[in-house]
This record gives C-alpha cells, sequence and structure tokens, in this order.
C-alpha cells in the first residue's frame, strides 16, 4: 500500500513540476496586468457533497504576487485553483477553507452549509479558464470541483472601491512585487480603539520578527493596516449570549469550541484589503479572551491581548501563511478525521511515513530511528516522534515540543523554519 501511495506523490508532483514548467514559459505581462481581481465563491454541501457557485468578481487594486514562477511550487491545499491559456496552465495556487474544516465536524454528516471563499489572481489581460480542484482525503489527489471561464472585459466585474478605510503603514520595506505583504486589520475596534489598534499591530510586528526564521527576514516584508471601525469594542460570545456589532462579524465557538475565533464571511475580510498590496491577510480581534484561528491562503486571526497573544499570532500565523499543522493531538478539537494517516498530509511538518521522502527525512541526523522515542534525551533533537494532526496514532511530528504545538515552545522547531523561509522565497525571489 505504502508504495502506491507512495507512486500517487510522484504523479502528483510530476504534474505540479509540469504545471509550473509550462507557465514559466509564458511572460506576466503577455497575460496579466498589475492589478488584481478577486473571485468570490460560495461552497456549500455537507460531509459527502460539495459544490462551489461564482458570486462575482472584483477589480482591486496592486497585485503583489510573484510575477514569475506563477505556479506555487510546494503542492500545498485541500483545494487548489489554476489558470489555463488553452491546455497551459499558467497560474496556481493552493489554498484551505473553513468550510472544508466544517465537513470534517460530526455537524456535517446531518446539517447542509454554505460559506464563502474569495481567491485572488492577477488581473488577466485574455479569457482564461479557471479551475478549483478539491483533495481527496480518501487518495491525496487533486479532482475537479469547479470551472468557469474569466472574461476580463466583462461588464459584470465589478469595479470600483467597495471599502474605504484608511491604510496605515506598519513598516514598508520595498516594492510590493518582492516582498511578502502582510495585512492588519482591525476588528471590534471602534473609532476611539484606531491608536491601541496601531501600537497592536506594531507589536504583533515586533512579535514576529522576534521569532526564528522571520528574524532574519524582517527586510523581505511591508506589513499594512485597515483601519476598519466597528460600532461596538470586541467580538461575539455565542455560549455567553454575547454579541457586538463589528465590521467582520468574527465571533469565538465555531465547530462548538469556546478557544476557535473565526470571520464566519471570508469575502467580507477579503474586500478590506481591497485597496492595499497583500500577500498574507491577519485579522486582530480587539480582546484579551483566548483564541484564534488560521487557514492557508485564507486568513489568520487571534485576539489583541492577553498573556498568550505573542504566541497564539505566530502559531496561527505558521498555519495562514506557511501551510503549518497543528502538531498537538489532544481532544481540543471538534474534527472527527482531519487527516487520514493512509495518505501523507499536505502540511510539511507532519508525516504519515506513507512518502516521507517528501518531509524531513533528509533532515534527520545519521541513524536516527523512525519512529523516534519520546524520551527527555531527545529533548531538542530533530526526529519523528509519534502524535500531531489531532491524533495520537499516525501521524508523526519532527519535534518534541515546537511552536506549533503548544505555548511553552519557545521557537519552531527547524522543519517549520525551512517552510516558512521557503514560503518568502516564492514571495520575494
Amino acid at each position: 500500500m505504502k508504495r502506491i501511495m507512495s507512486l500517487l506523490a510522484f504523479l502528483l508532483m510530476s504534474w505540479v513540476n509540469l504545471s509550473q514548467l509550462q507557465a514559466n514559459t509564458l511572460p506576466y505581462e503577455k497575460l496579466f496586468t498589475n492589478d488584481r481581481l478577486r473571485i468570490d465563491l460560495i461552497f456549500c454541501g455537507n460531509a459527502q457533497q460539495e459544490d462551489v457557485y461564482l458570486a462575482g468578481y472584483q477589480h482591486e487594486s496592486i497585485w503583489s504576487g510573484p510575477k514569475t514562477g506563477l505556479v506555487e511550487p510546494y503542492g500545498y491545499g485541500n483545494y487548489v485553483y489554476e489558470l489555463y491559456l488553452g491546455e497551459t496552465c499558467v497560474f496556481s495556487k493552493g489554498f484551505n477553507s473553513l468550510f472544508q474544516e466544517w465537513t470534517t465536524t460530526a455537524e456535517a454528516q446531518t446539517v447542509d452549509k454554505a460559506m464563502t471563499t474569495s481567491l485572488w489572481i492577477p488581473y488577466p489581460k485574455t479569457e482564461l479558464r479557471l479551475v478549483v480542484y478539491r483533495r481527496s482525503s480518501q487518495d491525496g489527489l487533486l479532482y475537479s470541483l469547479f470551472e468557469t471561464t474569466i472574461d476580463p472585459n466583462s461588464k459584470l466585474i465589478r469595479h470600483g472601491a467597495q471599502q474605504n478605510w484608511p491604510i496605515y503603514t506598519v513598516q514598508e520595506k520595498g516594492d510590493p512585487e518582492n516582498h511578502v505583504d502582510l495585512v492588519f486589520v482591525a476588528e471590534g475596534y471602534s473609532k476611539d480603539d484606531m491608536e491601541k489598534f496601531r501600537a497592536d499591530c506594531h507589536r504583533f510586528a515586533e512579535n514576529l520578527f522576534a521569532m526564528a526564521p522571520y528574524d532574519q527576514h524582517r527586510d523581505d516584508f511591508n506589513i499594512w493596516a485597515v483601519e476598519a471601525v466597528s460600532e461596538e469594542s470586541g467580538t461575539d460570545l455565542p455560549h455567553q449570549d454575547i454579541w457586538k456589532q463589528t465590521v467582520l462579524n468574527t465571533h469565538f465557538y465555531t465547530f462548538y469550541s469556546d478557544r476557535y475565533l473565526t470571520v464566519p464571511d471570508q469575502t467580507l475580510a477579503a474586500s478590506l484589503a481591497a485597496n492595499v498590496p497583500c500577500d498574507a491577510l491577519y485579522v486582530i480581534v480587539n480582546t484579551d479572551i483566548y483564541g484564534g484561528g488560521g487557514i492557508y491562503n485564507y486568513y489568520g486571526l487571534s485576539m489583541s491581548d492577553g498573556k498568550y497573544s505573542a504566541e497564539v499570532f505566530v502559531h496561527e500565523f505558521g498555519h495562514s501563511f506557511a501551510n503549518l499543522g497543528d502538531e498537538y493531538y489532544d481532544n481540543s478539537v471538534t474534527y472527527e478525521e482531519f487527516f487520514n494517516a493512509r495518505i501523507e498530509p499536505h502540511v510539511p511538518n507532519l508525516t504519515s511515513l506513507v512518502n516521507f521522502e517528501s518531509k524531513w527525512k533528509d533532515m534527520l541526523p545519521e541513524n536516527c530511528p523512525v519512529p523516534t522515542p519520546q524520551v527527555p534525551e531527545n529533548e531538542g533533537k530533530l526526529g519523528v516522534y509519534e502524535g500531531g494532526g489531532y491524533m495520537a496514532r499516525g501521524l508523526y511530528r519532527p519535534w518534541m515540543d515546537c511552536r506549533m504545538k503548544t505555548n511553552r515552545a519557545p521557537a519552531y522547531c527547524p522543519v517549520c523554519q525551512r517552510a516558512i523561509v521557503r514560503m518568502i522565497e516564492h514571495y520575494t525571489r
């Protein structure tokens, strides 16, 4: 079985590499303008059935993503969206979504739901075909889920600003084209709270750049802040019957988990970044209640204050920016089977050993036992330790206690650091 799964993984990576080769043969300027297009979709269904519908298009400001290597190189994400010119793939990017997470809960077995997701692409000069793929939890392969043709001259593409909130510069280090453009969005900050929001943004930036490997890459980041004003301060606490009038309608108790804080309407969050270069979207929620969430190429968010605000921010940004998986395996989440241990997970810091060669096998010290015993003498040593991805058995993590596992961990492990650096380089080189 492992040999079959390894072959499937090889074929998938061969497909990704071929897509990259095809995309890189066409210059950016031939296909795209310097602006970007937001594609708003509605994902709906349940644990057994998923459908996608087009909600609309929005012309937005500058495209700040890479202009070379337009196919994301790592094969991350439970979804991948691609643009085709004829049969040639000219753009590809992976992402995760709140809807996909919900489909792994018990509720999705008996209830139908719909959730929004917005995708960003460079604004095309010619008609291109958009295909959205979903990764099967059974075999790990990508299957077509939605397809449409994008006509850049369509009169139904909305132009003009949807949002006009002021943009505050936290730090500007250079051209958005070759920098990571991180956007902080204010949530639950009233007009009188805006000075606090700016201070929180600077504090979050310092928390980020105090942590390896970001400490060596500060000059690779621009950081912008969207000063979105809410009527009330704070966020919703449904399990306590507390409801606030805020710009993004964030709430705790997502999937009935007290500490899971999310934006239910991702398109609304994406629209707040319409007027600013954006490679990574992070919502700072004006509360000191413990909680947050991070979803790859979707958004990250967490509480602004509290004892562990720095730790939670860096953890959630690891999810949303670099697709790092959770390395803990307690019962604090409501997912029933988030990962399938019979296939290799698409996150870089977890393995099922089905295709360990694609993960951190090249980093292991000589004669390292696999699996690696979780004994005190292995503390601070790279290995293959069982437990991670909400599963005590069948999945393995690289470090005894990493930033992606607990708030006690002082740093990301070497595997997570390598994944972060690779993502930074994707946006900057």
